[in-house]
């Protein structure tokens, strides 16, 4: 059941839990909802999380106070993981979760499906940045979406307007480099993958380009604390901060900072804001921009010459002493502070709490700011490195300890009940209504004295209210034409509590029962496994950037082609036509998996005139695709950035009105194979070759060109390609599976892709005769085939 609290609509503030103490200090200082994950399913697995118990007892304290819990199952799920899956859906249905923060469409069809209690808010890692991909989510039964993180204020306004679903934007914390869902880099340095929750965070990396080393992809920390009238002006109904990974510190002084600015009546605004930006240097993030909500072409987002580290830049270190590191602090320096210090290489930085303080011999308890001073370090540094102080033990802290205690002593969240009153045959008739069941009882009265009050109701509802430690709140009773009789204290008290044990013993059977059966099904619904499919000849599909190198549909090994549908090549059209006549079902179109706002125009008559000329085949890489295709007579496949990494996803792009789904570009084998057999109507391919796009940004770069590579401190090269507003990182090492071939074709696939839109064109038939053959490529990467995607 859904906690649902009578209360007039308000902009939301919504905050990160990644600890408990985070989540006590939301609360305490006045956010209208929190946002935390458990132990798995959650895209920021580094964070503690929590168990089942903890989030149930979190859900019951927020709901005392008329706030909300939304839990983040926010990640992909892999096919072998949908049983876990399922059972973690009925317990948060049990518990009153008040939404589930979902990526994987999987995940909301199983919902929708089985545990229909379940509001669904879509992540941003879904990448909605349109109406369409909005009207996609209503249509599916999203109570909420949360936007990209690279739209303008009017970009969003003109959603809200149009749009039934809750609106939700984060307005302030760390940023994504690349455009949030989109980013494969942190998997294909060694497969811990964003989309899985286990970013290694390399955009934090330093580079080198043409000899110059920056922080190219370290971008600063979103703050809008002035903008917050006027994204409250727009309609969106929640304001999201980030950082389930950020101290409780760090959620205090942000949370409060916004409450006020939130709180603020219009005449004293301004002097909120200037209040709540002296609480924000409290919060030790990195440099503040509005990100592309104050700008559509921001020139702050990212400034390579700043190291990345959250906190407040302290100094480096200038020597060490056995397990002392000595530096120059800028900023004033307790006993008790957290610090963090971040090495020169790509290693993480690593945080610990001051327990000494020293200036040459004297100890402190403090350092001013401009002074030499020495603290004891648990781990081991070099000279160079950064030192950030990350909190402060003057900020807010409340222990662990106490935080466990206080959630111990919680009382599980209580039932709206809903009661009936009857007086029949000396008998006073109880009918209860609780979470969709209905419990009768009937309690003989004997006789009674006329009472001297008429408002029986009044007397009545007083008597029942009394819950005590019971499930259930009264929530309204009808006592209509209930005669006016005297019943003695003590006899209302009994049948008062009997009532309640028989009707706590029948909604508790009911709703265990009603769960089991809800898992039972959801279980009993999953895909089945069938034999690998064999025996039907193998299609190639090789996809292209110019519509001029269509010729290639008459080399041998190539069954079809993909070209992205772009003005270059729908200028190429008219005379391409004529050469393709007759070809135009061997040609698949491909829309960009960003079409933003003012973009949609141009996209929608571009597929009209697709259509008109003949071409029927289109390949959708984001949801609002389905919308921009929606009653066209259109065969779809799906990109890999339509997540597909389990059966359930699958099913979702069948209903959609897909008939081919390609595989997810981050998988491995064992993964592959099961979706390989697993029993869904749609056709499987499997890209083999191609260069992985690690980012793709709408940030720019500042000082980088494509002229020549950027460089990492491992040595690792990346191409970088600049095509209208996006960017994308890539790279010089391209993704192979040619020499896998045969063992795709074992595990039940085929229909093979391969990209040569980045490879050199006198090398394309020699990366087709490789993938013929079943050869290896040298100089090419796995991904994570073989070792795995964590």
């Amino acid at each position: 059941m859904t906690y649902q609290q009578q209360q007039p609509k308000k902009t939301e503030l919504l905050a990160p839990a990644g600890s408990l103490e985070a989540f006590f200090a939301a609360m305490e200082k006045g956010a209208d909802a929190v946002y935390a994950g458990l132990r798995d399913f959650s895209a920021r697995a580094k964070a503690k999380n929590f168990s089942a118990y903890q989030l149930e007892r979190m859900v019951a304290y927020a709901h005392s106070l008329s706030r909300k819990v939304y839990v983040t199952l926010n990640t992909l799920v892999k096919e072998g993981e949908l049983p876990q899956l399922v059972e973690t859906l009925a317990a948060l249905e049990a518990m009153g979760a008040d939404g589930v923060i979902i990526q994987d469409l999987g995940v909301a069809r199983l919902i929708r499906d089985h545990f229909p209690a379940l509001p669904r808010h879509a992540s941003t890692q879904m990448t909605i940045h349109n109406l369409p991909g909005v009207r996609m989510l209503e249509e599916l039964g999203f109570e909420r979406v949360v936007l990209a993180r690279e739209l303008h204020l009017d970009d969003i306004r003109a959603i809200t307007a149009a749009s039934s679903a809750e609106i939700e934007c984060f307005i302030h914390g760390a940023l994504c480099f690349a455009i949030s869902g989109q980013c494969y880099f942190s998997s294909f340095l060694g497969g811990h993958s964003g989309n899985r929750g286990r970013c290694a965070q390399p955009c934090r990396r330093q580079y080198r380009y043409r000899g110059k080393e920056g922080y190219y992809f370290s971008t600063n920390d979103l703050s809008t604390i002035e903008m917050v009238p006027q994204l409250v002006a727009a309609g969106v109904a929640s304001l999201k901060i980030e950082g389930r990974m950020k101290s409780a510190e760090y959620v205090a002084s942000v949370v409060e900072a916004y409450r006020q600015v939130l709180d603020a009546p219009e005449r004293k605004r301004s002097e909120a804001v200037a209040a709540a930006k002296e609480l924000l240097k409290l919060s030790f993030g990195r440099v503040p921009t509005k990100g592309f909500l104050g700008s559509r072409e921001p020139t702050d987002i990212a400034t390579p010459t700043l190291r990345g580290a959250t906190g407040r830049f302290l100094g480096e270190i200038r020597s060490i002493r056995g397990d002392r590191i000595t530096f120059e602090t800028r900023d004033r320096l307790f006993v008790g502070d957290r610090i963090r210090v971040q090495p020169k290489s790509d290693m993480a930085g690593r945080a610990f709490t001051v327990k000494e303080l020293f200036a040459g011999k004297e100890r402190l308890k403090s350092a001013k700011e401009k002074s030499l001073v020495t603290v004891a370090a648990p781990f081991a540094f070099k000279v160079g490195d950064a030192v950030f102080k990350v909190s402060s033990e003057t900020a807010f802290t409340m222990s662990e300890s106490a935080c466990q205690k206080r959630l111990e002593g919680v009382q599980p969240g209580k039932l709206p009940c809903a009661l009936t009153v009857t007086f029949v045959a000396g008998a006073l008739q109880v009918a209860g209504r609780v979470a969709g069941f209905c419990h009768e009882a009937s309690f003989p009265l004997g006789p009674l004295e006329e009472a001297r009050t008429a408002d029986m109701a009044g007397v009545l509802r007083a008597q029942f209210s009394r819950t005590g430690e019971t499930p259930f709140t009264l929530e309204s009773l009808d006592a209509a034409d209930f005669p006016p009789l005297l019943i003695p204290a003590a006899r209302f008290k009994e049948l008062r509590r009997e009532f309640y044990r028989q009707l706590a013993e029948r909604v508790t059977t009911e709703l265990a029962g009603r769960r089991r059966a809800a898992t039972r099904q959801a279980l009993a619904a999953l895909v089945s496994a069938g034999p690998p499919a064999k025996g039907a000849r193998p299609e190639v599909t090789v996809r292209l950037e110019q519509l001029r190198d269509a010729a290639i549909l008459h080399q041998p090994g190539v069954d079809a082609i993909a070209l992205p549908v772009s003005r270059a090549n729908l200028h190429q059209l008219p005379q391409a036509g004529r050469r393709l006549r007759g070809d135009a079902e061997r040609i698949v179109w491909q829309l960009p998996f960003t079409i933003f706002g003012g973009e949609l125009p141009f996209y929608e008559a571009a597929v009209a005139t697709l259509i008109a000329a003949g071409f029927r085949r289109f390949e959708a890489s984001n949801l609002s695709h389905f919308a921009l295709l929606k009653g066209r007579e259109v065969e779809i496949a799906t990109d890999f950035r339509l997540f597909s990494l389990n059966s359930q996803a699958m099913l979702s792009w069948h209903e959609f009105g897909a008939t081919a789904a390609t595989l997810y570009i981050e998988d491995d084998a064992e993964n592959m194979a099961a979706l390989l057999r697993a029993r869904v109507p749609l056709q499987r391919r499997v890209l083999i070759y191609g260069s992985v796009p690690a980012m793709t940004t709408r940030v720019a770069i500042k000082g980088i060109k494509s002229d020549a590579p950027l460089v990492s401190d491992r040595g690792e090269e990346y191409e970088v390609a600049v095509r209208g507003s996006l960017t994308t990182i890539t790279p010089t090492t391209p993704f192979s599976l040619t020499h896998f071939r045969g063992r795709l074709s074992e595990m039940g696939c085929n229909s093979f892709v391969i990209d040569l839109t980045k490879a050199h064109r006198d090398q394309w038939r020699r990366i087709l005769d490789a993938a013929a053959r079943g050869e290896e490529l040298p100089g090419t990467s796995e991904f994570n085939f073989v070792n795995g995607l964590v």
